[in-house]
């Protein structure tokens, strides 16, 4: 395997509607880091692979998907409230990646050995030697387990599925708060339980609560622990 140096990549993972993209995001403003947010990737596959009618659970067919798609991920082109831009093949799929049937299906595509294996060089590589804030659920125990430093952001299903309820209605969505918090338990409980690769914090990761903190307070508190790390990596 192709030797990486992460001593700059900043990992955040965390359960759904914790607040990573957003804390990832301006994390990355603030410190001149490239934000990567690997569920992006996962979520154009299972896009994808719904409009080319592949199961879900057809791991292979997922898999050799994944590893055709040409996606690119781009700082935000559109002032819409977007993050960042997600092209699939040219396409901006930005927010077609973010409606609630790619919601509930991409746990179950990313849950596949097939689809992990066909993107996981690619985010070792783009995290290569580069000061970066990486977002998804397994950067600090799978995708760069070598870090500089690995955060596990966290808060409870209720406020979790308040803020994904919250952010839906304000593109017009019309969803129902319960059936968004049911979501979010079921997804919890299938990401915790896979086979591969399945959420937890990694063994050396600092945990932040987000329950009753504002976005600054949350990333104030990782910046000064990104800082810390960036000059001691300087210092080597």
């Amino acid at each position: 395997m192709t030797a990486h140096d992460h001593r700059k990549v900043i990992a955040i993972d965390g359960p759904a509607a914790a607040g990573k993209t957003t804390v990832a995001r301006l994390l990355a403003e603030a410190t001149g880091a490239l934000l990567f947010d690997t569920g992006s990737l996962y979520r154009a596959v299972t896009l994808a692979a719904q409009r080319r009618g592949i199961s879900p659970d057809d791991g292979d067919a997922l898999g050799s998907l994944a590893g055709k798609l040409d996606i690119q991920l781009a700082r935000p082109s559109v002032n819409d409230g977007r993050l960042i831009d997600v092209l699939v093949d040219g396409e901006d799929v930005t927010w077609a990646i973010r409606a609630p049937e790619v919601d509930a299906a991409v746990s179950q595509v990313s849950a596949h050995p097939q689809v992990r294996a066909a993107l996981l060089d690619v985010q070792r590589r783009i995290a290569d030697g580069v000061p970066v804030v990486m977002v998804g659920r397994d950067i600090g125990t799978v995708v760069t387990p070598d870090a500089g430093l690995k955060v596990y952001l966290d808060a409870s299903a209720e406020e979790r599925a308040r803020r994904r309820w919250a952010e839906l209605t304000a593109r017009g969505e019309d969803v129902d708060y319960g059936a968004v918090l049911a979501d979010l338990l079921r997804r919890d409980a299938y990401d915790a339980g896979r086979e591969v690769a399945p959420l937890r914090a990694a063994d050396d990761a600092v945990h932040v609560p987000t329950d009753g903190k504002t976005v600054e307070e949350i990333v104030n508190e990782v910046r000064t622990l990104a800082d810390a790390v960036w000059a001691a990596s300087e210092a080597h």
